[in-house]
């Protein structure tokens, strides 16, 4: 009997060791679930480890929420973990899950921003993206201080928000702010590949802008800008009005219901009517790409102070009166029945 309990007493504690040992093993080894799933984690700032581990357990992703916590604090991590959206997979063990969580990537959100939008279309496709809300957009799109931070001129970032394809992580407090800078980034790079010498300065590089955002409005073919920026070239140093629909449009706001009234064309109170307003508008009435704003700083040099949509995505360019009003019999009033493009001054 004694014998006996001898052996019981040296065999349990090895036979228990042994069997922490197992479960400590199982627990770093196996993951939980051997068929492995993605699963997107967003960690709030301040979340404490407890509350994480738990979430993650209850989604699959570790085994066991206080063996989790346990294997953090030994490891010294536990309070390494960082605020942000993550994707992990159930097929990982702890040591993955938590690597991921202290230094692995964000996961990030693709934002693509075509030529010729808008501020607020942009901030349409920021809010889709889950980049930001439209209202964060807005305020940091008007906010001098971030014009200021990548040394661009003016009080709005609109005309300044590349046009480009952008990967960006989920924003503390649903903030759009970090993604109007990454576009601001993105055409200052863009712009100093043109003027590798130096931006031009802020008066000029305004000015070339607000061209440029007309040239990226009026057309879409890459052979047609440089002559469209000289017929607005042309216009400006003869006096004339610009007679710019996309101008007026822009002025009239998010609202346009896309039916440019003669009555609008006249307004005298859109700031934006070139119409009846000299020079160029106040200001980009898009964020113009890298193409358009190149023709902006070398326009073409010809006779055309005219051009008429040829309904082919291509324009009709004339040097007088008589010539466009024939282009626009030809492709416009025989076509559509509709006068469009540019007017006589």
């Amino acid at each position: 009997m004694r014998r006996l309990a001898l052996v019981l007493l040296f065999a349990l504690p090895a036979a228990l060791t042994v069997w922490l040992a197992a479960e400590v093993l199982g627990f770093l080894l196996l993951p939980p679930e051997s068929a492995s799933r993605e699963v997107t984690v967003e960690i709030a700032p301040g979340e404490g480890f407890e509350a994480i581990a738990r979430r993650l357990s209850g989604l699959g992703l570790v085994r066991d929420p206080a063996r989790f916590r346990l294997y953090a604090a030994l490891s010294g991590r536990a309070g390494h973990v960082r605020a942000g959206e993550f994707r992990l997979e159930t097929g990982w063990r702890p040591r993955q899950v938590l690597d991921a969580l202290v230094r692995g990537p964000f996961l990030l959100h693709r934002l693509v921003v075509p030529e010729g939008l808008t501020w607020w279309q942009t901030g349409r496709l920021v809010e889709e993206a889950k980049l930001g809300s439209f209202e964060s957009f807005e305020r940091a799109v008007h906010d001098p201080a971030l014009m200021s931070r990548f040394g661009l001129p003016g009080g709005s970032a609109e005309g300044y928000l590349f046009p480009e394809t952008y990967l960006l992580p989920k924003p503390r407090g649903n903030d759009a702010r970090e993604a109007v800078a990454a576009m601001l980034q993105g055409f200052r790079a863009a712009a100093s590949s043109l003027w590798p010498g130096g931006l031009p300065e802020p008066q000029e590089l305004r000015r070339l802008v607000i061209l440029a955002s007309l040239v990226e409005k009026e057309t879409a073919q890459e052979a047609e800008r440089a002559r469209v920026a000289g017929v607005y070239a042309n216009r400006l140093e003869a006096g004339w009005l610009l007679q710019c629909d996309p101008c007026v449009i822009y002025g009239l706001g998010p609202g346009f219901d896309g039916n440019l009234t003669r009555a609008q064309l006249e307004d005298p109170s859109n700031p934006y009517n070139t119409y009846r307003l000299p020079g160029l508008p106040p200001g980009p009435v898009c964020s113009p790409g890298l193409k358009a704003l190149a023709a902006a700083a070398a326009p073409e040099r010809h006779g055309y102070f005219f051009f008429v949509s040829r309904q082919d995505g291509h324009h009709q360019f004339s040097q007088n009166l008589d010539e466009h009003n024939r282009a626009v019999r030809d492709y416009q009033l025989r076509q559509t029945g509709q006068l469009r493009g540019q007017p006589h001054p």
